[in-house]
């Protein structure tokens, strides 16, 4: 889609980095008529994760508007089909699609494969985005983290810090959120 926004809003664990996210996304619905999707990219891995997944859908049947939740792990782009041009799209989180993406069982973390997931990556936000009115990206500053000392961390980091940098430099808005309060990086151009 030709006039296609796209946020970044990014923050610690546990910032309230998502609640802000789909804040955003129904006020964007309410402004535009539009329709909200959550794109899920978590995998119910433990009893955290599971606790964590419940949360965030009880927070979407409180919402004053209706969600449509598809729930992709990798390939992205899938929910594309659901899409159009008053869609809402909040992809929830990065962080969890680049694990997805980057850590499959017996692929060697080499140049030629970080490089393929890093695209892969970033053509399907762009895809989504050529689908949907807006597109809302969610993600975690592990990367200010000590957690460099384990290679496939270090690489994680690296890679995840390499996509935040190519997202922002797209985004319209960009946002870092702190103890719950939204610190706006990067303005786009109002309307």
């Amino acid at each position: 889609m030709e006039n296609s926004r796209l946020y970044f809003i990014t923050g610690g664990v546990r910032s309230g980095k998502s609640s802000f996210a789909e804040k955003k996304a129904v006020e964007l619905a309410i402004q535009s008529g539009g329709n909200l999707h959550y794109l899920a990219c978590g995998r119910s891995s433990d009893a955290e994760m599971e606790e964590r997944i419940n949360r965030h859908r009880q927070d979407r049947h409180r919402s004053p508007l209706a969600w449509r939740t598809s729930e992709y792990a990798t390939d992205v782009t899938r929910i594309g089909k659901d899409l159009d041009a008053k869609s809402i799209v909040l992809l929830d989180c990065l962080t969890t699609l680049l694990d997805n993406e980057l850590f499959l069982p017996n692929v060697p973390l080499t140049e030629g494969f970080l490089h393929k997931v890093f695209t892969k990556i970033i053509k399907g936000i762009g895809e989504i985005r050529k689908e949907a009115q807006s597109l809302i990206i969610v993600s975690n500053e592990v990367v200010q983290e000590p957690i460099f000392q384990d290679e496939f961390l270090h690489t994680y980091g690296k890679v995840l810090g390499l996509l935040h940098q190519a997202i922002v430099e797209r985004a319209d808005e960009a946002y870092l959120v702190e103890s719950g309060v939204p610190l706006r990086m990067k303005a786009g151009i109002p309307e």
